[in-house]
């Protein structure tokens, strides 16, 4: 199933569609009272700004949102965009790591004691 639609950022890892939160599939980002959290937000806002976003949704659930893989109008994967701005992480076990060759290297050791991080 596909979602399209113009997209309210929630934070670098979940944004809204007419009133429905959609997950990035296999990526992590910080939460916004986390290091980075504010600034990873920011970015995906930047990305996001006046453009149709098409989620292809995976069936699965995170919480009370939907999870899915987010593209931009050019077709670019907004979860890889993330991880290669270094505001995200691949997200191991539920991405198998198809994120993983992205990340910025420095951004782990920045991130432990956070999140899923440790």
């Amino acid at each position: 199933m596909e979602i399209k639609g113009k997209a309210w950022v929630i934070d670098g890892d979940t944004i809204a569609i007419n009133r429905i939160k959609i997950r990035f599939a296999g990526i992590d980002a910080p939460e916004l009272d986390q290091p980075w959290g504010q600034k990873s937000k920011w970015a995906m806002v930047k990305l996001c700004k006046g453009k149709v976003i098409t989620v292809k949704l995976t069936g699965e659930t995170s919480y009370d949102r939907l999870v899915g893989t987010c593209y931009l109008p050019d077709g670019r994967d907004l979860g890889a965009e993330i991880v290669k701005a270094g505001l995200a992480l691949d997200g191991g076990l539920y991405s198998k790591g198809k994120y993983k060759d992205l990340e910025d290297p420095e951004m782990r050791r920045k991130l432990r004691g956070y999140g899923r991080w440790r």
